[in-house]
């Protein structure tokens, strides 16, 4: 693993090559496969669920990190365990009972995280840090590709980071939206090391792709 993973999200990969463009980004030195699965009821927009993530699995030995815009995301945590998720991140409000949706989680195997709208705080996850193996911090809001990043939520990229070494806990720090190699660089010196990003890393093609990848972690 490096010192800051990436996970490309594969919303924006060419569909119909989706299992060729994920070998393509596996090769070129992704760390994670991000998979956005979205109700067009918690976000306005409507993705994919457990028989596509099912059906790529077999593509790559990438650990699945699927982000869940669903309402209600409880009755659904066993299908994506089924199709492949190894880690399952969910929304505060996506549930009635958060510590419980948790434990629900990594009791099927799976590691688990939570997501941060922008206009989430930080201290929402206090009581829970310590079960958490992830924290997403969106830093668009959620719902498109394509969204100019949020300034404000370098602020809470840095509390989070602080709340994370409290612990002492091996927690991911994952940054989604508007990531680019100018962004990422913002969000790495605020203390996240995963990043989520999807046209940066998918453009120009296969060819184009370990040169993206590096790029985000500053090495272009």
């Amino acid at each position: 693993m490096h010192s800051v993973a990436i996970a490309p999200s594969i919303l924006a990969a060419d569909f119909t090559r989706l299992g060729e463009e994920i070998a393509a980004v596996s090769d070129a030195g992704a760390d994670y496969i991000h998979i956005d699965v979205m109700d067009g009821h918690f976000v306005p927009n409507l993705t994919f669920g457990p028989p596509v993530i099912s059906a790529i699995r077999k593509v790559t030995t990438l650990p699945f990190d699927v982000h869940l815009m669903i309402m209600p995301v409880d009755p659904f945590i066993e299908n994506f365990k089924n199709a492949g998720a190894d880690i399952l991140t969910v929304h505060p409000e996506a549930g009635p009972h958060l510590h419980r949706t948790i434990q629900h989680i990594k009791s099927l195997g799976m590691k688990a995280g939570v997501a941060l709208n922008p206009a989430t705080p930080a201290s929402i996850i206090e009581p829970i840090i310590d079960d958490l193996d992830l924290v997403l911090v969106m830093s668009v809001n959620p719902g498109f590709g394509g969204q100019k990043f949020i300034v404000s939520q370098l602020k809470k990229i840095e509390a989070l980071r602080a709340m994370i070494d409290r612990t002492g806990k091996d927690i991911l720090l994952e940054v989604d939206g508007g990531v680019n190699p100018d962004t990422s660089q913002k969000v790495i010196s605020a203390g996240a090391n995963m990043l989520v990003a999807g046209s940066a890393v998918f453009k120009g093609g296969a060819k184009s792709y370990a040169a993206n990848i590096n790029a985000l972690r500053g090495r272009g």
